[in-house]
């Protein structure tokens, strides 16, 4: 194991922003940059031994700092969507910014992927990563609070990439922290995802209205476009999904102590596998279905269902559907995740 630390630009503020290259004993490797803690590169063997970009990202920081589709991203303070903009907390209405038609999507205008983190690599026998360390101020995007982050990423000899995360806050205040990468496992900007097979381990999902909040029931799979309990390609029932998937899967009814299993994504041609366990009681299939053409690193485009993410979650509009799983966190108390994608390939 092995990790280096480079130069990758600055920020329009002036700042430098650096890139931590984690390489392991496999082939495998992950890029890490301080800007919005994201993952830039994620780097897999297949079944023959040839090693891709399975990530979607840029290879310049300037992609990162223009609008892009959270590539990579640690999503915060809230991911996905909260209804209309606003949630009561305490007798209090607390309005954030609708950045996303009318509700407020992944922590606003400013959210964590847009934020410079504080890096520290870290390092053992065995594995080896980076933790990135982010101070919220009370107020930030209209949360309440000051929230004190951290979010650890670490490759390990087997080819485990374990992203943990914790907070702290000084006042009451909801907290949904994912990552939000991208995923094709044929190599990024090699086509459609619609061939991949996935399975996900859950029995229900939630259901939304046509701006994508849920609607408050959870619903069962059982025998529609949403039933992905045995591997399916994601193609297979996709014409039913009325603009692609985008839709958040039950996990379990709070989160867990320690990951359990969530989802397996495979691709046939190469061979590739990412199977995803969490502790979090929700994971987001979200299919691509806004990426537009950009050109993204090594010249490749980014085309619409070009790649898939698989976010590990609370529900969407938690704050505001009082039968979900709190996200409130209290002062005193500190949130955990912990998230782990384990890759190989067959």
């Amino acid at each position: 194991m092995n990790i280096e630390k480079e130069y990758f630009g600055q920020t329009r503020d002036g700042e430098s922003v650096h890139r931590y290259l984690v390489e392991g004993s496999r082939g495998a490797s992950v890029a890490l940059i301080d800007f919005g803690a994201i993952v830039q590169s994620v780097r897999m063997p297949d079944r023959d031994g040839r090693v891709d970009e399975i990530s979607l990202g840029f290879d310049s920081l300037r992609g990162y700092l223009d609008e892009h589709p959270y590539f990579g991203a640690t999503v915060g303070r809230y991911a996905n969507r909260i209804a209309n903009g606003r949630f009561e907390l305490g007798g209090q209405t607390f309005t954030l910014a609708s950045n996303n038609g009318p509700n407020h999507l992944h922590g606003g205008v400013r959210g964590f992927d847009k934020a410079l983190w504080s890096g520290s690599p870290v390092q053992t026998e065995t594995e080896c990563g980076v933790c990135f360390k982010l101070t919220s101020p009370d107020g930030e995007e209209g949360y309440p609070g000051e929230l004190q982050v951290s979010v650890l990423y670490m490759l390990d000899v087997e080819n485990r990439l374990t992203i943990s995360y914790e907070a702290n806050t000084s006042r009451p205040t909801p907290v949904n922290l994912t990552n939000h990468t991208y995923w094709n496992l044929s190599g990024a900007g090699s086509g459609e995802i619609l061939g991949h097979q996935l399975s996900i381990v859950a029995d229900r999902y939630l259901p939304v209205d046509e701006s994508l909040i849920p609607t408050g029931e959870l619903a069962f799979v059982e025998g529609g476009a949403m039933d992905f309990r045995n591997p399916l390609e994601i193609g297979a029932r996709f014409d039913s999904v009325e603009g692609g998937y985008d839709h958040c899967f039950v996990l379990g009814d709070s989160a867990s102590e320690i990951p359990r299993p969530a989802a397996i994504l495979r691709d046939p041609a190469s061979g590739r596998l990412m199977r995803v366990s969490t502790t979090e009681p929700g994971i987001q299939l979200y299919t691509g279905n806004f990426l537009d053409g950009t050109k993204g690193a090594g010249g490749k485009i980014f085309g619409r269902l070009g790649a898939l993410c698989l976010e590990a979650q609370h529900f969407p509009d938690s704050p505001n559907q009082e039968s979900f799983p709190s996200t409130v966190l209290s002062p005193g108390d500190t949130y955990r995740q912990v998230t782990i994608h384990e890759f190989s390939a067959a």
